[in-house]
Formats: C-alpha cells, sequence, structure tokens
C-alpha cells in the first residue's frame, strides 16, 4: 500500500481516537461511532503501514476479568506524523469548501 495515500475520515477518526487513549476495538469503536466492520479493517491497515503496533494482552488478565482478551493498539511516530497531516489537509479542504481561504 503507498506510504502517501491521503487517509480517509474513518481512518482519521481512528487514529485519533488512538492519540486520545482509546487503545482496544470496542473502545476505538465507542469513541468514534464507526461498526466493527470499518475499526478493525482500519487498524489492520494502519499496522501494515507501520501507522499503529499491536499486542495481545496476558490471558491470565482477561480470565481474571471475565471476558475475552483484548488486543490494545497504540500509535506508531509514523503514525502521529500522518495524522498531523491528514488533519491539516482536511482542514484545509474544509476551509476551501467554505471559502475561508483561498485555493491554491
Amino acid at each position: 500500500m503507498p506510504r502517501n495515500r491521503a487517509l480517509g475520515a474513518a481512518t482519521v477518526a481512528v487514529l485519533n481516537a488512538l492519540r486520545n487513549g482509546h487503545r482496544f476495538g470496542l473502545d476505538m469503536m465507542d469513541a468514534t461511532g464507526l461498526p466493527s466492520g470499518t475499526v478493525y479493517p482500519t487498524l489492520a491497515r494502519m499496522e501494515a503501514r507501520d501507522f499503529v503496533e499491536s499486542e495481545w494482552e496476558n490471558e491470565a488478565v482477561a480470565k481474571a476479568e471475565g471476558r475475552p482478551r483484548r488486543r490494545y493498539y497504540r500509535l506508531t511516530p509514523a503514525g502521529a506524523r500522518a495524522l498531523s497531516e491528514a488533519v491539516e489537509r482536511l482542514g484545509l479542504i474544509a476551509g476551501e469548501a467554505s471559502g475561508a481561504i483561498e485555493p491554491a
């Protein structure tokens, strides 16, 4: 997958949720309002692009809490840069669309 490809709105939402401390899928779904069919494939694509890293929690922790194991994700420095660039680009697009700034 090309590294310079623009990030879509769902990807920006998932990366932003990670930046704001939401570390596992269900938590990101709650934070973004996106369905699992969007969040998990997005996380997989972002992991392939080295924008996020993940690791499974210890099975004993999950068992003690009576739930399935969680896969915890974290934003990488490359992911943080991509998110910042995408937010800036989306802000410029929104400004152009509203007439607030002149197009280049």
